[in-house]
């Protein structure tokens, strides 16, 4: 949602200025203009990123807009999740943690944090790790190279959606002056007409240039940021779980595994240790 309200302080406030200078709405809709940019900016994106690339791209801009965080609620909700998990572990053994991580979505304990069981990476990134220690034929010290090789990958594929939405950005305003040459081409056609229709002519080339600034530090730039910024989200979270994880197969007891864990987040969204402790303890008292 916030991204809607920046966008549109952004149309509001250039638009706002525009019209306070005397400035009419109907000069800017110049539609060619819009075509010339918009379809070669969408034409370049398609030539240059390959089919499976541009669906992962428009699950990213979706995410963008559906303002899909990792809160400090969430994040406590996740210490929770891991420290059931890891208590039934140490009370029952290992394999009683098999049902849970087989089938996450009938768990009695995953299916508590519908954010995680949503999130079908990080799930699988939590699901597939316990597998491997249901076997017990990983050390912790290769667990947890094999763990940060794994979010190594996922930051270098989570990178490819801003680095092309920023390409497409930087493209802009060269695609602006393309329009606007192509508008002055034809005002040199009608350079012999009335003063008036050269004056429109000139009018809807400069808006060809205004369009591609516009799009490309007003718009464009902020959503690749917005995107860099929700990666590096993502991965925190699979940091945290990572460093749970590697914590217990180092043969620490729950309570100081998710003491691991929450020393890896973010510290605006990192919850307390007295509400790690108050939260932790509910799930004692209930056993």
């Amino acid at each position: 949602m916030l991204v809607i309200v920046g966008l549109a302080i952004v149309t509001i406030g250039v638009l706002g200025g525009y019209l306070m200078h005397g400035g009419t709405i109907g000069v800017l809709l110049q539609w060619s203009e819009f075509l010339i940019i918009g379809g070669a900016a969408v034409g370049s994106v398609i030539a240059g990123t390959p089919p499976r690339m541009l669906k992962q791209l428009a699950g990213q801009i979706s995410a963008v807009f559906k303002g899909d965080s990792h809160t400090k609620d969430e994040y406590l909700n996740l210490l929770k999740t891991l420290f059931e998990l890891f208590n039934i572990a140490k009370r029952e053994g290992m394999m009683a943690l098999e049902p849970h991580v087989e089938s996450p979505q009938t768990s009695s304990i995953l299916s508590k944090n519908p954010f995680l069981l949503k999130h079908e990476g990080e799930l699988q990134y939590l699901c597939d790790t316990m597998k491997l220690l249901l076997g017990g034929a990983v050390p912790p010290h290769d667990l947890e190279t094999l763990l940060e090789a794994d979010i190594e990958t996922l930051h270098t594929e989570h990178a490819r959606g801003p680095s092309i939405v920023q390409k497409i950005g930087d493209a802009l305003p060269g695609l602006g002056i393309v329009a606007a040459v192509l508008g002055i081409v034809i005002t040199m056609q009608a350079i012999d007409g009335p003063a008036e229709e050269i004056g429109r002519h000139v009018a809807a080339a400069l808006v060809g240039t205004f369009l591609g600034v516009l799009l490309c530090y007003g718009f464009m730039s902020p959503i690749a940021t917005h995107l860099e910024l929700l990666g590096q989200s993502e991965l925190r979270y699979l940091e945290c779980i990572k460093s749970g994880i590697v914590a217990f197969a180092k043969g620490n007891p729950p309570s100081i595994v998710v003491e691991f864990a929450r020393r890896v987040i973010y510290s605006e969204e990192r919850p307390t240790f007295a509400e790690l402790e108050q939260a932790i303890s509910g799930i004692k008292s209930n056993k």
